[in-house]
């Protein structure tokens, strides 16, 4: 949710210009697109609804991430390159955290929803025969 809403609050067209730099089709149609996916799918995350149906867009938005812009700064998502008197100077993130991301949503797919979320009140509500 925090990056979807970082890409908001700076304004869609600082984004969008990310976006054209890096060849994205329609980039002002996703620069729209892509932070409300991740807002909308952070919060269903968050509450526990719709949880495997939210972490599919969001995987497929880290895996475009990793091979637009992460990939050619190698794996590490720290990388210093300096030290100035008030303290260190880090270099562009690698994709390190973006697969930790995706191997999160991955579990989440995996897995049954928790007690406390509102899948599992959705389930709860549906009777056992008519769950596929």
């Amino acid at each position: 949710m925090v990056h979807g809403w970082a890409k908001l609050s700076h304004g869609p067209g600082n984004f969008e210009k990310l976006l054209v730099q890096i060849g994205t089709p329609l980039p002002h149609l996703t620069s729209w697109i892509v932070p409300l996916l991740e807002l909308s799918g952070g919060l269903a995350i968050f509450i526990g609804a719709f949880t495997r149906l939210a972490a599919i867009p969001l995987i497929a938005i880290m895996l475009t991430a990793i091979f637009t812009v992460h990939l050619k700064y190698g794996f590490s998502s720290i990388k210093t390159i300096g030290l100035t008197p008030s303290g260190p100077v880090f270099g562009p993130p690698g994709y390190e955290v973006a697969l930790l991301y995706i191997a999160g949503l991955v579990a989440i797919i995996l897995w049954s929803p928790s007690a406390f979320s509102v899948d599992s009140i959705i389930v709860r509500k549906i009777p056992a025969n008519k769950i596929p």
